[in-house]
């Protein structure tokens, strides 16, 4: 039986799998995703390909049962939780207190009250998504540079940046990076054997912890330029095909 040179491919979710902005996802190819991933389990001859994402554990849950990432833990809420579908359980980064959750808690009411319009994801444990009613120009020009200075005045032990659609507000020493490494830890999954797919420059995490790594059409020109591959498809009709490429 042939057999992979990666025994595991780490894919993003928003951007790679689905759309990064609200929009169908393309079921379709998604089910061909988890042919593979079904394809990966029964034959071995494939690798399986396991989730790392910014989105909480319910959302990315729903991904795994959709796409098949059975057999790996998953990355979570941008490191928070890892997440196993079989055995169906989760924890969160044990270094994360009580008086983290606390000060997310606080950070929450505070966004909520300084900027009107604003509405938060709902199901975040430890980091704060803001999105605002007036789009992506006013969170970066206006929401962004408010929650630096709070940050700075406040010392909280808190990092702020922009995405496409939104201000994610996360713990410093929590990270798509500290999360891709508890799932190596625990896996025993060693970098020279291992793929990566992502979008966005958050997922540099991705691209530093694998042998190889690759982007669908739609990434970030900054990501694309540290890709080993770049589809010419987007989003999930991209991952399919680095995934075509990824055989034997």
């Amino acid at each position: 039986m042939p057999h992979s040179k990666y025994d595991a491919i780490i894919c993003d979710i928003d951007g790679c799998l689905s759309p990064e902005h609200p929009a169908p996802t393309d079921l379709c190819t998604i089910a061909k995703i988890a042919a593979w991933n079904r394809r990966a389990r029964e034959a071995g001859d494939v690798p399986l390909l396991t989730l790392c994402t910014g989105r909480p554990q319910a959302f990315a849950e729903a991904v795994a049962r959709m796409v098949g990432a059975f057999g790996l833990p998953i990355v979570c809420e941008g490191g928070v939780w890892l997440l196993e579908m079989d055995p169906y359980r989760w924890s969160m980064d044990p270094r994360i207190t009580d008086g983290h959750r606390d000060l997310i808690r606080e950070v929450e009411r505070w966004s909520l009250a300084q900027f009107e319009g604003s509405r938060l994801e709902i199901g975040k444990a430890g980091a704060v998504t803001i999105f605002h009613e007036r789009g992506a120009e006013y969170l970066e020009s206006v929401v962004l540079p408010a929650v630096w200075t709070r940050i700075s005045d406040k010392g909280w032990p808190l990092r702020a940046s922009m995405t496409w659609t939104c201000v994610n507000i996360e713990l410093e020493f929590i990270s798509k990076a500290s999360g891709i490494d508890r799932l190596l830890a625990s896996t025993g999954l060693k970098t020279e054997r291992l793929a990566g797919i992502g979008d966005t420059m958050s997922d540099m995490a991705i691209r530093e912890r694998v042998a190889y790594f690759a982007c669908p059409a739609n990434a970030d020109e900054k990501l694309r330029a540290h890709a080993d591959f770049v589809s010419d498809k987007e989003e999930a009709e991209g991952v399919l095909d680095i995934l075509e490429r990824l055989k034997g």
